[in-house]
């Protein structure tokens, strides 16, 4: 019988630990060994009985979340989900504890809990299935590689825009679980003068523009959350808004994106595959597809086109990756064109696929 997932519910309100306790213990893989309304009492538990996983609130009393994962980190590297309310007054937060090494967020009501159980079960029970296969190891080797990062990253302050004129070159990147990291860590790196972007993040609403809005003020290039009808320039990475497909487009000579509703595609929207598959249709050689770390197997369809009809593409290695499920299921597709740890990505983008 194979061992089961032993998880740690962290949350002040004896109302989310009971509802979240419950759907995590309807799972044959997943046993709670114990609740605690914050961090302090959470470590004494811990201590005494290390869980496999802890689900985790960031607003909370006698010490925040992003403190206590600090602690964590230092003390016994654990996969952390993140559980958030859907406000954009949270969103910074959220990235912080995301930036400070936990590997995924699901979201929570903030009234109706019972709408909890009916809309959200099945992505807590896959969320706390990914972090319990999550490489912690990457997950330390990442942030250092964002500290570097971060210490050769432009001012802030200094004036940034997008380049006039458009390109043919177009980067389209898909993430999952780990990619919060991923992406700083790769976005970091690029110069001002890069292809224009195009990425899909699997994120909640109401975070991915707080995510595009940090990753700006960390990058030689402009990084937005995606808006309908935008065009694709150099020195410009758009991120898919949660909740929303984002394609790849022409209007003339010009690369735009389309932004839209649809029915969710491998379970997310938006989704890696709808992107890839758009990139494919109108970018083909002139497309490089780079498939990064996460769960399942959003985007590996997607990416078997782009490779089809001459595209370059990437995966991000096993050892780099915080869960390599996306990269993985690409490769078993026959996707990819050269695996490549991240550090490398840059690079890789920068040279282009002749040199790549």
């Amino acid at each position: 019988m194979a061992k089961k997932i032993r998880v740690m519910v962290v949350d002040d309100s004896a109302v989310v630990r009971k509802v979240m306790s419950s759907i995590l213990d309807g799972d044959p893989d997943i046993e709670v060994i114990g609740t605690a309304p914050d961090p302090i009492f959470a470590i004494e538990k811990m201590r005494k009985n290390w869980p496999d996983v802890v689900t985790l609130d960031v607003e909370m009393p006698r010490m925040d979340g992003i403190t206590f994962l600090a602690l964590l980190m230092k003390e016994r590297p654990t996969p952390v989900v993140i559980c958030s309310s859907l406000t954009t007054a949270g969103a910074e937060t959220t990235l912080q504890a995301l930036a400070a090494g936990a590997v995924s967020i699901i979201t929570k009501p903030g009234l109706g809990v019972g709408d909890f159980l009916e809309d959200s079960s099945d992505d807590l029970v896959a969320a706390v299935k990914a972090a319990a296969r999550a490489n912690m190891g990457a997950v330390q080797r990442s942030a250092q590689a964002r500290e570097q990062a971060r210490a050769q990253a432009p001012d802030p302050a200094a004036p940034r825009m997008a380049m006039a004129q458009t390109t043919e070159r177009i980067v389209a990147i898909g993430t999952s679980t780990g990619g919060t990291m991923a992406l700083e860590v790769l976005l970091s790196e690029l110069p001002r003068v890069s292809p224009g972007i195009v990425i899909v993040q699997h994120m909640p609403e109401m975070f991915t523009a707080a995510f595009a809005a940090r990753l700006d003020g960390l990058c030689a290039i402009t990084v937005q959350e995606a808006k309908d009808g935008q065009r694709v320039l150099p020195g410009l990475a758009l991120i898919a808004p949660g909740g929303k497909h984002m394609q790849l487009a022409r209007s003339g000579a010009q690369y735009i994106v389309e932004v839209r509703d649809g029915p969710p595609v491998n379970r997310h929207r938006p989704s890696v595959d709808v992107l890839f598959r758009s990139v494919a249709k109108f970018a083909g050689k002139n497309a490089m597809g780079v498939i990064m770390t996460g769960m399942g197997d959003d985007g590996a369809r997607g990416l078997k086109e782009m490779h089809d009809v001459g595209s370059f593409t990437l995966a991000q290695d096993e050892a780099s990756c915080i869960v390599y499920g996306m990269p993985k299921e690409a490769v078993k597709h026959g996707a990819v064109d050269r695996i490549v740890p991240l550090s490398a990505i840059a690079g890789a983008i920068m040279r282009g696929p002749v040199a790549a």
